[in-house]
């Protein structure tokens, strides 16, 4: 084709283009405090600095009154390799939270924080604050390789142990460069910097224009794939043999996004590529990047992603583009690794003795056991409400026990480091906070996630957060009812198809279509292997349980021994269960 017929570039493309490695005229605009909000080029830009710029949407029935415009605020998210942080970090993100944002952290479904309700006026005197912390932002939104996940679980296990520290050296293999220049330009004062002309110099992976879209990169396990590995564009699925990794599995293509008005977009599973070994992963790592930006969509940002690279050309195409073009080293099949599980890692669990071994140190005295202890967080919401103070609580634990803090991609917390002569006092302090302990709390509850939706999300069509606990209350009783408590069933909701909280793997999909309606999707899977089945379109919000309940009660009935509700629901297919919630 020639560039006379080329589709013509998305406008982002020219925001990016011209924007002087992600500095455009950021400084400029912050420090104009006649502005409430930036302009559509900086709102692209501050994007790839961590933030986006959202508006109050509770506020917007006022804004038919005379002289009341819309109340501008921003999100600002971290970017938390493997959801990593120390007592004294999390600390100073609450004090953050409290007097920055709107009083609440909120852990996201990739392992970081996002802050809410941030005014423009503010926002170089968070950044300024965050970064002080020595936690960035840079990188955790925008079209570049955001948050890279894996499992935060601390238990004594090598292959954990590799895929944390791989972790981290991905994301600063993939962390832009002269992007990061201009981040200290903007948000900590640093010298403002000339570049050269050559693009492959100055970002040496991504160059001028970055990446088509955003990039997402997770490890996990077989038998724990708490990352949702195969939502991801590039996934390193650990190969375990005699206890020890010996390597990974390549993934490449999974993601969650689809558009209502384009059937050309929909959610798809990350697809194996090949076998590599672990001093190999951050070369594929770049590989598989680097791909992405030659051969993604500049057009069409709807079509942007990896996913639709890997679905028009096939995997074997793909393979053959990444071991011929970017990958020098040898091309070897995927080993055998079907996924078997995911650990939520609730409750309290031993990370074996500090300094691991024997348990005896040099001096010959018994080696301290340590524990983590991991709690479920709802919706990934810290907030003080009623009777539940989960963020004075967690605040209160972390200042008197200081445990490293961990955030899991099913938007909960682990509290680390802590000894068994600890577990009393912390026991007695979720008491007195009304923090639950996991156990207490039903399966439905533990495995249901949400994304923010409205008020501050821009692309939100419905309620999600604020409504899903009163869906998950219903859904309790109907379960219980029908002898199905224990069962675990995992309930996603977003406000919008573009699938945040990672909707189309459950079993129980439920996704904004508009107002107070929703499109249920059914038949996932649990441990992230299986897309759901699109059930029924525009469903009012007061049926949707009531519709659910028909289809419970015919697993509850009819099952076979030991079959999972997603299995059910793929077993008697899409037909039955169309009639069983009487969609036309």
């Amino acid at each position: 084709m020639s560039d006379a017929n080329a589709p013509k570039l998305s406008p982002v493309e020219g925001h990016k283009s011209e924007s002087r490695y992600l500095r455009g005229t950021l400084p400029e605009e912050i420090a104009d405090a006649s502005l409430d909000h930036l302009s559509d080029a900086n709102k692209s830009l501050i994007k790839f600095h961590g933030s986006y710029q959202q508006e109050d949407r509770d506020a917007r029935k006022a804004r038919a009154k005379p002289g009341v415009g819309k109340a501008y605020m921003f999100m600002i998210r971290l970017k938390l390799p493997g959801g990593k942080l120390t007592p004294e970090q999390y600390l100073a993100l609450d004090d953050i939270a409290g007097e920055f944002a709107n009083g609440t952290l909120r852990l996201t479904t990739r392992q970081s924080i996002q802050f809410h309700g941030v005014l423009k006026g503010n926002l170089k005197a968070t950044m300024a604050a965050i970064n002080s912390t020595l936690v960035t932002t840079i990188g955790a939104c925008g079209d570049v390789n955001r948050n890279v996940l894996s499992c935060p679980a601390p238990l004594p296990d090598p292959t954990r142990k590799q895929m944390q520290e791989l972790c981290d050296k991905v994301a600063v293999h993939l962390a832009p460069r002269a992007g990061m220049q201009s981040y200290h330009e903007v948000w900590l004062n640093g010298e403002p910097m000339k570049f050269g002309d050559d693009a492959a110099v100055n970002e040496p992976i991504y160059g001028k224009t970055y990446l088509p879209r955003k990039f997402k990169t997770a490890f996990s396990l077989p038998h724990d794939n708490c990352t949702d590995i195969l939502a991801q564009c590039l996934g390193f699925l650990a190969i375990i043999e005699n206890g020890k990794p010996v390597g990974y599995n390549l993934f490449a293509g999974g993601g969650q996004g689809q558009t209502n008005s384009h059937p050309d977009t929909y959610p798809l599973l990350a697809q194996p590529v090949g076998f590599i070994e672990a001093d190999e992963v951050i070369a594929a790592a770049e590989g598989i990047c680097k791909l992405f930006r030659d051969h993604g969509n500049r057009a069409d940002r709807k079509r942007a992603r990896l996913k639709y690279v890997m679905k028009d050309w096939g995997v074997e195409k793909f393979r053959d583009c990444f071991y011929r073009d970017y990958f020098s080293g040898s091309r070897r099949a995927p080993r055998e690794a079907p996924i078997t599980g995911l650990d939520l890692h609730h409750g309290w669990q031993s990370m074996g003795k500090a300094g691991g071994g024997s348990g005896e140190p040099a001096g010959g005295s018994p080696t301290l056991e340590k524990f983590f202890l991991g709690l479920s967080v709802e919706n990934g919401r810290v907030k003080d409400e009623g009777s539940l103070r989960m963020r004075s609580g967690l605040r209160a634990i972390v200042t008197k026990y200081k445990p490293d803090v961990r955030i899991t991609a099913q938007q909960d917390i682990m509290l680390c480091g802590l000894t068994m002569a600890d577990r009393a006092g912390v026991d007695s302090m979720l008491n007195e906070y009304g923090i639950p302990r996991p156990e207490t709390l039903s399966q439905v509850q533990r495995w249901s996630m949400a994304c923010p939706a409205i008020p501050t999300c821009p692309l939100a069509l419905t309620e999600s957060e604020r409504t899903m606990p009163g869906l998950v209350d219903q859904l309790e009783s109907v379960l219980n009812d029908l002898g199905l408590g224990s069962e675990l069933i995992s309930v996603r909701m977003t406000g919008c198809p573009n699938g945040c909280a990672r909707p189309y793997q459950s079993e129980v999909g439920i996704v904004g279509r508009g107002g107070t309606k929703y499109t249920l999707y059914i038949g996932g899977d649990s441990f992230g292997r299986r897309l759901n089945t699109e059930v029924q379109d525009s469903v009012p919000m007061d049926q949707l349980v009531p519709k659910l309940a028909k289809v419970f009660a015919a697993f509850a009935s009819e099952r076979t021994a030991r079959e999972s509700f997603g299995d059910f629901c793929t077993r008697i297919g899409l037909a039955k269960l169309k009639e069983l919630i009487g969609a036309s």
